[in-house]
């Protein structure tokens, strides 16, 4: 009996992906649930596992591959009698590929001269479905992120994207990359990273974007927090940290300025009677955003142990679609790099997103008197559709009250 080894759902606004590398060949004996192969979308990385036991008897979609949300990657024959009819070295044989590649490869490896676009790559069967509908070339978009430079769905999308292609008319030839110089090197963007600078962009073109600041004395949120450290992380398991009370603090201003927890649809605004917090976290191929689904009936300990998940499952790319979607907030923090101030970029289709920076000692005058303080600066960015400049002012400053003295978060006031 055999089983598909099909391409689960994509999660939210997510519809194609690329068979980024194959984890097991065919032949080869596997387990269930054991993964075998990884999908790379606009998101995340996404890992297939094995849906039964038995023997990977043929492998459908290669690597580079686009495919979309129930296609069949491959076919897994049940028990050890599959293993026999996977021959499949002779798919590639070694003198064939070695002989005519050696030509091709020392061209491009020249450190001078013009590197010229790559030609009519073969596109892939929906790309080509999709640049037939748009009148546009192969010669236009050039070099895929597919397998061999072979057009995807997504550099067709992408192609489209771009302000000029609208514009110019489709037979019109995009203007010859540059030649590059010697000590440069021309790579293809990921996925994730067009994504990333097209959403920013979009961010940027569709809101009435503007940035609001203020800046917090950590003394008493650094005395709270040294004071109890050891005590918390006993009795929780995880360390306290920063973030934690600067959720809590905009959870308390957010449902006192519901606006900059909503969102413009057409002509209509979505008010949102729950917070899900987005927690802006690097990856190894760029930033991306889980979120804390209703971060207002969670505590200090709960938020901590949620975080520090996201940022180990970060690094190991392990992220799942349904912790990417959904948030109604976000909170980027630049101070773990070093920055000072920022304007943070809006994560569509929010309102508001605030942007904490690294604490430094600065004179201040307290009562009076200059004292060397704990500073950091603090900085809203919001969508002035929907959020007047009252109203995040007004917001900023009970992030700034509640952060100053912990003890309104703990009473609610």
């Amino acid at each position: 009996m055999a089983t598909d080894i099909l391409v689960p759902t994509l999660g939210e606004s997510v519809s194609t992906a690329t068979v980024a590398r194959w984890l097991k060949k065919a032949g080869e004996a596997v387990k269930a649930d054991e993964p075998l192969v990884e999908l790379e979308t606009d998101k995340v990385t996404v890992e297939v596992n094995a849906p039964a036991a038995g023997v990977i008897e043929s492998i459908t979609a290669d690597e580079g591959a686009e495919v979309e949300p129930g296609a069949v990657l491959g076919v897994i024959a049940a028990g050890a009698a599959a293993a026999a009819p996977a021959p499949v070295k002779p798919h590639k044989p070694e003198p064939v590929a070695a002989a005519p590649a050696q030509p091709k490869v020392e061209t491009p490896r020249q450190p001078q001269g013009p590197v010229a676009v790559p030609g009519a790559h073969a596109p892939m069967p929906s790309a080509a479905k999709l640049m037939a509908e748009n009148n546009v070339s192969a010669e236009q978009i050039g070099a895929g992120s597919a397998k061999d430079g072979r057009i995807a769905k997504g550099d067709v999308l992408e192609f489209l994207s771009r302000p000029a292609a609208a514009a110019a008319p489709a037979a019109a030839k995009p203007a010859a990359q540059r030649g590059l110089e010697e000590g440069e090197e021309r790579v293809k963007m990921t996925r994730l990273r067009v994504t990333i600078a097209r959403r920013l962009k979009e961010a940027q073109n569709n809101a009435a974007m503007l940035t609001t600041f203020n800046e917090v004395d950590m003394g008493a949120a650094m005395a709270l927090r040294s004071e109890y450290r050891d005590v918390f992380e006993k009795r929780h398991g995880v360390r306290l940290g920063f973030m934690s009370f600067f959720v809590k603090a905009c959870v308390a201003a957010l449902k006192e300025f519901p606006a900059v927890n909503a969102e413009i649809e057409g002509d209509q605004i979505i008010y949102k009677h729950f917070v899900h917090m987005g927690i802006a976290v690097g990856g190894p191929n760029g930033l991306v955003v889980p979120v804390l689904r209703n971060a207002d009936r969670m505590g200090f300990a709960e938020i901590e142990k949620t975080i520090g998940g996201f940022g180990k499952r970060a690094r190991d790319g392990q992220l799942k679609l349904e912790e990417l979607a959904g948030g109604s907030f976000t909170i980027t923090n630049g101070g773990i790099y070093g920055s000072l101030m920022s304007t943070p970029i809006l994560n569509p289709p929010q309102s508001g997103i605030l942007g904490m920076h690294k604490i430094q000692d600065r004179p201040m005058v307290v009562g009076g008197k200059i004292e060397i303080r704990p500073m950091m600066y603090i900085a809203l960015s919001y969508d002035h559709r929907i959020v007047d400049g009252k109203e995040a002012v007004s917001f900023l400053v009970r992030v700034k009250e509640s952060v100053e003295d912990p003890r309104r978060l703990m009473l609610d006031i």
